[in-house]
């Protein structure tokens, strides 16, 4: 019974660790400016396969992404922010998609509420 344990535990260990080594990390720079842009990149973020968590601080313009790495990648996660209308890191933003932003959210348009969430 002992024995039994143990390689159940040890089997538990094992996969844990495959899951843990799955899970990656990114921060992207985006064009965000307001709480508007917030929330459109956290759902276009969250939308994405294998997304865990996505947070934007609008002071910095930096999105946080934890991801499982098996199932989305670095440039799928910039180009659902791009699809939304914002810069991400070196990724453009969709020309299109920039048209359909309210005009605050726009990155050459002034906005009161630039640097604010």
């Amino acid at each position: 019974m002992k024995i039994k344990g143990h390689l159940m535990l040890l089997l538990l260990m094992m996969f844990g660790t495959a899951a843990m080594a799955q899970e990656a990390k990114i921060t992207i720079k985006t064009t965000a400016r307001c709480g508007e842009c917030k929330e459109n990149i956290e759902k276009a973020l969250m939308r994405e396969k294998g997304v865990r968590f996505a947070e934007l601080d609008v002071k910095t313009a930096i999105a946080s992404v934890v991801y499982n790495s098996k199932k989305t990648t670095p440039e799928t996660l910039r180009k659902a922010i791009s699809d939304v209308g914002y810069d991400a890191d070196e990724v453009a933003a969709n020309p299109e998609a920039v048209e359909r932003l309210m005009p605050c959210c726009k990155k050459d348009a002034p906005c009161m509420d630039a640097g604010k969430e």
